[in-house]
């Protein structure tokens, strides 16, 4: 059961397609602890909007009629906004979710999504700004659980405690866009991870049977493990 939300988060809802933007306005309000305060279908009207109204969080798509998610984000640190961002939209590719991860954006939803998987990432900023309207120092402790608010959030697959979801798209990404089999370090450089992250959301996939394991030999020394998508998963 949720916690009772100790504040109401207010949130502004950018997409282009006002049927979408509805859809997910709904989602929100039934969601305790949030309210939509208005639903903007370009970056001009979210602009204007952010403008002259306090937000807290900003649900946005990438695909705006003139311009980009991404370069609206830009824009917004740009003019002093520090309003929170999860990004809500179809766009998959490797390039944006890597963008978005470097902008600052708190989550990735990839479209379509249940209200399930959108509910769980709202109580997890809620819980994220529990834990940092506190003020004051943290110890490690504290600290490592305000980093593992967002990163936890449940979803379809509800990953394990301690791994991203954003991290893990990515991953899935780089395999999915793969013309054969990778090593870890082939991975994490096209992710722009450490390869020791990539190897622990390789081992986590290939336990949940979305990645196979082959091994090559090569002439001396231990063999090194290549790893493919599955073509059987088909796109998350």
């Amino acid at each position: 059961m949720s916690e009772t939300p100790s504040r109401v988060h207010v949130v502004l809802v950018v997409d282009d397609d006002t049927r979408v933007a509805r859809i997910n306005a709904a989602y929100v309000a039934k969601v305790p602890g949030f309210r939509v305060t208005a639903q903007a279908h370009s970056a001009a009207e979210a602009l204007e909007f952010l403008a002259t109204h306090p937000v807290d969080l900003v649900l946005l798509d990438h695909y705006l009629p003139d311009e980009n998610g991404l370069d609206l984000v830009r824009r917004l640190r740009q003019l002093g906004h520090r309003t929170d961002v999860i990004m809500v939209t179809a766009a998959r590719d490797l390039a944006t979710v890597q963008a978005a991860m470097r902008l600052g954006a708190l989550q990735y939803l990839v479209k379509p999504f249940t209200f399930a998987g959108l509910r769980t990432r709202l109580e997890a900023y809620a819980s994220l700004r529990r834990a940092l309207d506190t003020g004051g120092e943290a110890e490690q402790a504290e600290v490592d659980r305000i980093f593992g608010a967002l990163a936890t959030a449940g979803s379809s697959n509800d990953l394990p405690k301690g791994h991203s979801t954003t991290t893990a798209e990515l991953v899935r990404q780089v395999l999915l866009s793969a013309e054969g089999p990778l090593s870890t370090q082939q991975i994490a450089d096209r992710a722009g991870i450490s390869r020791q992250t990539a190897q622990r959301y390789v081992k986590l996939l290939e336990r949940t049977a979305r990645v196979s394991l082959a091994l090559r030999y090569g002439e001396t020394g231990r063999p090194e493990h290549r790893y493919t998508w599955l073509p059987s998963e088909g796109p998350a």
